[in-house]
């Protein structure tokens, strides 16, 4: 089939070197160069740079609303359907019948569950053991088109954001191929979603990284791993700043502990080498690596060492959050 593709980060690469050695990618789509970095230097989005890299052709549209050029770019190439995923901007209801089969989207979640930005962040944050790749017909709301195919994938107890990411992109890329084999043969099936038991997913905020010693262990984990890339997981010692770059459960068991139910959410608990041991809500978790601020990061167990942590102390309560 003739494949306009949509896409902008790393995420998306797999999709796109996919579809492009079984199908015809007409174009790719993706987001503008951007400055980043202090230096504030241009960055090309992964898809753009491997678009490149395979020789397709690129437009990358700061609007796709307002760029009359761009609708006319994408009639041009004739596609016969148009694929998303990740591509970071929302669709006018003007582009969606460009194609003859419009728009599929892969979603990192089993729709109507987890609509939004970030699905594979607050599926782990809620603790899911399961989520999905949902490849959607595209219409003008929030993931709310029809369903064409669902592929189930699971959450493991030890996966973070960076590693269920992986796994739900090259899943994205089979559902895909199979998603395009269904629909050249005309047997792609198209079930409408279910609003009433949607559940949403929206971008991450910062506070959303705040550690609250109040909640149990199993929680404290779940949402370490859903914030690990953005924002990551902050708290505070003796009123100074602290980031948490790695954490776990405090016994080897994984998620229980046998820590003292009577101690106050946020008291140290421990420390040795293998870092500083903190009670929760319920249970306790042993931080192993940490950022103070202004420094490198570094062991929390030579964290501990230098600000003289002791069994006892306790951390600052976290700022109030809007969970979502």
């Amino acid at each position: 089939m003739r494949v306009a593709f949509f896409g902008s980060p790393a995420y998306a690469v797999p999709a796109l070197e996919a579809l492009d050695a079984a199908h015809d990618v007409v174009l790719v789509v993706a987001q503008p160069d951007a400055p980043a970095g202090r230096g504030l230097h241009l960055r090309v989005p992964p898809v753009a740079e491997r678009a490149r890299a395979l020789g397709r052709p690129l437009a990358q549209p700061r609007s796709l609303k307002r760029d009359a050029a761009f609708a006319d770019t994408l009639r041009d190439a004739r596609p016969d359907v148009a694929i998303t995923i990740a591509y970071g901007k929302i669709l006018p209801a003007s582009l969606l019948d460009v194609p003859p089969h419009g728009f599929l989207n892969a979603h990192a979640s089993h729709l109507p569950a987890y609509r939004g930005a970030a699905p594979i962040q607050w599926a782990l944050i809620h603790g899911e053991t399961e989520t999905a790749v949902t490849v959607m017909q595209t219409d003008p709301g929030l993931d709310t088109g029809p369903i064409r195919l669902v592929r189930p994938v699971e959450v493991r107890d030890d996966d973070t954001y960076p590693t269920l990411a992986e796994r739900l992109a090259h899943a994205s890329a089979d559902a895909l191929l199979e998603a395009l084999d269904q629909l050249a043969a005309g047997t792609l099936p198209s079930t409408p979603q279910d609003d009433d038991a949607a559940t949403y997913a929206p971008l991450l905020t910062k506070g959303d990284g705040a550690l609250d010693w109040t909640a149990s262990a199993r929680a404290v984990w779940n949402r370490f791993r859903g914030v690990i890339a953005w924002p990551g997981t902050r708290t505070a010692f003796a009123g100074r700043p602290l980031k948490v770059d790695a954490l776990r459960p405090a016994d080897p068991g994984g998620l229980r502990s046998d820590a003292p139910q009577d101690v106050a959410p946020g008291t140290v608990l421990g420390v040795d080498a293998a870092g500083v041991v903190v009670a929760c809500g319920e249970g306790a978790v042993r931080l192993e690596r940490v950022t103070p601020a202004g420094k490198r990061p570094m062991p929390a167990a030579d964290w501990a060492r230098g600000a003289r942590v002791a069994p006892g102390d306790r951390f600052d309560a976290a700022p109030e959050r809007a969970d979502g």
